[in-house]
């Protein structure tokens, strides 16, 4: 009877370690990969953050990375709540993630804080000296290296896109972020490109949704005749609420990423930021492979696209000229 009862335990012992065996071996090499740490300030639900996250896991599939075979991916989002940015940072930084990317400059902030010494890659910041995140764009030192948007020296062409659209306007707002690090930037690019125009410029800000409201009430008291929407994550998280304020007041607006001009702008001009997303992963690559972030010079557009809304020229009676329309990249009809 002992020796049945002892056969019966071993079998069950035997067959315990079978199916716990593999479990460890999944979960020692879980812990052995390379680990990146994927901070954002949306959430993976918005279909622009989806493109970008969708173009960041092609970008590192192109370099041989596959997430659960040869690297590990820690996301964290904070759906659009970025008084949750520090705590998510440090959080990654306690799990002694290999890098950071950081979608976004409130994101890259929050990074920066948490930590000197883990590498993190920028995946879509407009001026990150300006932002006080790097030192130079040729020689960033510190910790932080990736991917630059260089709209600030776009905003001129916005305006000249406005004026070829409106050869009347005399009056345009610009509507920022105040708690964004390049905002300032942002703003004297503008009064220097409205100053050699001849616009008058009227600024306003609006750092979350309600704001947004109380600022377009602002626009339509300064009669302005357009509005440039400065790039920002929570004013392109709120794309749609900006673009229909506009349409219903009847102001043409132009912006700086395209997915503005999807919700309803009628004009953006800029970098692709979902090209950003997918040359992030190559400083990735380079950093796991020994590289000091503080010796990757900043990598800077060279490719920049016009997208056009009919649909909203229409809304506003607004005749959008052949010669802009010929240089466009995409119309959306």
């Amino acid at each position: 009877m002992r020796a049945t009862t002892f056969i019966a335990v071993l079998i069950l012992f035997l067959a315990v370690a079978v199916l716990v065996v593999p479990l460890v071996g999944e979960a020692q090499l879980a812990t052995s990969l390379p680990r990146i740490g994927f901070l954002a300030p949306s959430s993976p639900s918005d279909p622009r953050v989806a493109r970008y996250l969708e173009a960041f896991t092609q970008g590192l599939r192109d370099l041989g990375y596959v997430e659960g075979q040869n690297i590990a991916i820690e996301f964290r989002w904070a759906g659009a709540q970025y008084d949750r940015l520090p705590d998510l940072a440090a959080e990654l930084v306690r799990l002694k993630v290999n890098v950071i990317v950081a979608g976004g400059p409130p994101a890259v902030q929050a990074a920066k804080h948490a930590t000197e010494t883990i590498p993190i890659v920028m995946a879509a910041v407009a001026d990150p000296v300006a932002a006080g995140f790097v030192a130079s764009l040729a020689r960033p030192g510190g910790n932080i290296t990736g991917i630059s948007n260089m709209l600030p020296e776009l905003i001129g062409k916005q305006l000249e896109l406005l004026k070829e659209v409106l050869p009347k306007v005399s009056r345009v707002a610009v509507l920022g972020n105040p708690a964004n690090p390049n905002n300032a930037e942002f703003v004297q690019q503008a009064r220097d490109a409205a100053g050699a125009s001849g616009v008058r410029l009227q600024t306003v800000e609006a750092r979350d949704p309600s704001e947004i409201d109380r600022a377009f009430a602002a626009i339509v008291s300064a009669r302005v005749g357009a509005v440039i929407v400065l790039v920002d994550t929570v004013l392109l998280d709120h794309r749609k609420r900006i673009a229909d304020h506009a349409i219903a007041r009847r102001l043409p607006t132009v912006f700086g990423v395209s997915f503005f001009a999807e919700a309803g702008g009628l004009l953006t001009y800029g970098p692709s930021l979902v090209a950003g997303f997918r040359r992030a992963p190559t400083y990735v690559d380079k950093i796991l492979k020994g590289a000091k972030p503080a010796d990757l010079p900043i990598e800077q557009p060279t490719m920049f696209e016009l997208v056009v809304n009919l649909k909203t020229a229409k809304a506003l009676r607004l005749t959008i000229p052949q010669a802009v329309l010929q240089r466009a990249d995409r119309v959306i009809q």
